[in-house]
């Protein structure tokens, strides 16, 4: 089976999925987009198509303005058809985004790569930011920048944190607003300004960790881990986002996902018995975040990937998120 994720590399420790190009720390952006994978472009023509003939005339090749075609540089291969105002982002532009966050921000570059055969590209880097909670359960701060080429993701910069026990991804959030900056493909992407809100997508780090100790400090109930767990696996949202899985992933039979984060809650998760995990509703949300992360059902491990990162998974976190904030309250 051919992998979703088409290339990668890291920076560390092998990634869970075992795929990739290992780097020394503190490579150039030129290694790592060699080393990625993205060392190509996104090229564009317009749609075209054949007329069909009448009597004697021959078949004519017309141009369809209003759309045009995406393919990649290096092999020709066609990755999107999409409106003729598409504004698409490089591959490389993704990676320069990072320059001066790297050269001079103290960021580390961590890991980068190229799902669904160059649809979807990514980067991933370190900010510096790290918090520990009871019983040395570090969290270290990161920033990802990700976007799409076939309308399936806005050019996104996530400030996300991840739980270095277990690898389990969150996005800063507080107070039911995301500090996702989401730039649409229908206007151009200006890195400059990206950063100049970010500043304050970063500068929530403190407040964002100051609630994750006090989910830390929450001690809950076993009512209380029953309902937190069918509320969010189960409760039914505005949109109905949970009740429809990515491609690629298989809807939650009840008894098996609820009965999994409970295990996880109770022992079986990465870190459950740290101090700051153990019986609190810090302890929950890690159990929910370990779980999308790393045990939902998929297709392979690199569309769980995708999910937890992009797409319904992600939105799955951030319910959990929300909902061990309210019981901390």
């Amino acid at each position: 089976m051919a992998h979703l994720i088409e290339t990668m590399a890291y920076v560390g420790d092998t990634p869970w999925h075992r795929l990739g190009h290992r780097l020394q720390p503190k490579q150039p952006l030129e290694v790592w987009a060699q080393q990625a994978g993205m060392d190509w472009t996104i090229q564009e023509t317009p749609v075209r198509f054949m007329t069909q003939p009448e009597g004697d005339a021959l078949q004519a090749l017309e141009s369809f303005s209003e759309q045009k075609v995406l393919y990649r540089s290096d092999s020709r291969a066609p990755l999107s058809v999409v409106s003729s105002r598409y504004q698409v982002v490089q591959p490389r532009a993704v990676l320069e985004f990072y320059r001066d966050l790297t050269e001079i921000g103290g960021y580390e570059m961590e890991t980068a790569g190229v799902l669904k055969g160059g649809r979807k590209v990514w980067a991933l880097a370190r900010t510096g930011k790290q918090a520990v909670l009871k019983g040395s359960d570090t969290v270290n701060g990161y920033l990802l920048l990700a976007t799409s080429c076939d309308g399936t993701l806005a050019t996104s910069v996530t400030p996300t944190t991840v739980r270095v026990v277990c690898n389990n991804t969150l996005t800063i959030a507080l107070d039911n607003t995301s500090n996702v900056i989401r730039v649409p493909h229908s206007t151009s992407f200006d890195a400059d300004a990206v950063k100049r809100q970010l500043g304050i997508a970063i500068g929530q780090w403190d407040d964002f960790m100051y609630r994750m100790k006090a989910l830390a400090g929450r001690k809950v109930k076993s009512k209380e881990v029953e309902a937190y767990i069918q509320h969010v696996l189960y409760a039914p949202s505005k949109s109905d986002e949970i009740s429809t899985p990515d491609a690629g992933t298989q809807p939650m039979p009840g008894a098996w996902a609820a009965r999994k984060v409970l295990e996880l809650y109770e022992g079986k998760g990465r870190g459950a018995e740290l101090a700051a995990a153990r019986g609190t509703t810090w302890g929950l949300l890690s159990a929910m975040t370990e779980f999308v992360d790393h045990e939902r059902r998929a297709r392979n491990r690199e569309y769980r990937l995708d999910s937890a990162w992009f797409g319904h998974g992600a939105t799955l976190k951030q319910r959990a998120l929300a909902h061990a904030l309210e019981l901390a309250r």
